[in-house]
């Protein structure tokens, strides 16, 4: 890996799916709100966070978000 910065870069459902099964041996989660990934110099996929609408059911009270994240 490039020591250089990384940078935010939009990811698409399927993309941000992908990378969590290729670098986790956790499944994705079912559902997400939206997913953002940080890439390097040269445009390399780093990391993923996956943002969706929380798991336990009584945090789930429509402003509350959760974060898969990996890396």
């Amino acid at each position: 890996m490039s020591e250089g910065r990384l940078r935010l870069v939009p990811v698409r459902s399927r993309e941000a799916k992908d990378f969590v099964r290729r670098h986790r041996h956790h499944a994705p989660p079912p559902g997400q709100i939206f997913a953002v990934g940080a890439a390097d110099e040269e445009g390399t996929l780093r990391a993923v966070a996956i943002v969706g609408r929380p798991v336990a059911r009584h945090l789930d009270d429509g402003t509350t978000l959760e974060v898969a994240r990996t890396s």
